[in-house]
Formats: structure tokens, sequence, C-alpha cells
């Protein structure tokens, strides 16, 4: 909590524009990093690998979210019988913790998928609109949207996008009602 928290839940709240633009400086051929990056052959920005790391970054913060929640939902009485019991931390949290805590992970994780999957403004920005390369299916509604002759395909983009957003929507709400259950049976499912 405090500064650490802070640092990952901006990306929540800053326009993603503006997260776009601090990736770049970071990252980019003449950012803080990109030189360093440079030197041992990695180039970031404009690439690929900048729109998956611009989609994390931009998912993070939810994943983050659900997943403290879902530790802060383990009723802590089981890590304190697994004490009593001789077990140490580590094997506690591997054993006891996480499998309780593991559909709120996953949650967490299919959350910042779908979260990743609709970025536009931070992708834009550090990874261009390269078609087939860096191009995603929210820059690739964008662009169409751009041309005359685009609109006849946009329906088949915008339809994907629906279904994998309400995919992944689905697998969270499953997910989440499989974790209050596991922990209201005290975790015998």
């Amino acid at each position: 909590r405090g500064p650490v928290g802070t640092a990952m839940l901006l990306p929540l709240v800053l326009p993603p524009v503006v997260t776009g633009f601090v990736l770049l400086s970071l990252f980019g051929s003449s950012g803080v990093l990109g030189p360093a990056l440079a030197a041992v052959g990695i180039r970031l920005s404009f690439t690929f690998w900048a729109a998956v790391v611009a989609a994390a970054v931009v998912g993070f913060p939810l994943y983050a979210v659900v997943v403290r929640n879902a530790f802060e939902a383990v009723d802590p009485r089981y890590e304190e019988l697994a004490w009593t019991l001789g077990a140490p931390p580590r094997s506690t949290f591997r054993r006891v913790a996480l499998p309780l805590a593991l559909p709120g992970v996953v949650a967490g994780a299919v959350l910042a998928l779908a979260r990743g999957l609709g970025e536009f403004g931070a992708t834009i920005v550090v990874a261009g609109n390269i078609e087939g390369e860096t191009q995603t299916l929210a820059l690739a509604v964008y662009r169409l949207l751009e041309s005359p002759e685009g609109r006849g395909r946009i329906w088949l983009f915008v339809l994907a996008s629906v279904l994998i957003a309400a995919l992944g929507l689905a697998l969270w709400e499953w997910l989440t009602a499989r974790q209050r259950v596991r922990l209201l049976d005290g975790g015998r499912r």
C-alpha cells in the first residue's frame, strides 16, 4: 500500500495516452532506458512487444486490485491453523492461501487480459498502428472508421471485440462466484 500501491494503480486513473507517453519516455529510443536496451540489442518502441507492454501496464492495476481482494478474502484462521501445525510461512502460502485465492487470481488475469485487448491510447503512442505488426483489434476498428471502404468490414471487428469482452467478463463472473463459494465452504472445493 502507500507509494507502491499508488504507483501500481496509477495507470488505472491516468489517461491511456499519458500512460503511453510515459512508456515511450522510458523505453523509446531516446527515452531513459531506451539507449541501455539498444546497447543489448533490444528495441521496444513501435514493435509487437511495445503493444504487449502497453496492454500489460494498462491491465495490471485491475489484476492487482482483484488479486489483493482475493487474498484479503481468505480467512486468516486457515493460515494460523497451518502455522500451529508447524507449516512454515512459504508452505502455508503455497498450500493454503494460494489455493483458496486461486480463482480470484485467475479472475484478475482474465479481467486484465480483457482490458489489455481493448487498449487503445497507450498502445497507439508506444507501439503505433502498424498493420500486421502492432495493430490491435481496437486500432483496427479505428483505422476502418477512418476509411470509407472499411465501413463494411468494421462490424466483423466490432463483433469480435464484443464477443471477446463478453466472454472475458462471463469467465471473470464465474471465477469470482466460484471463489466466493469456496471461501464460504471453507476451501473444501
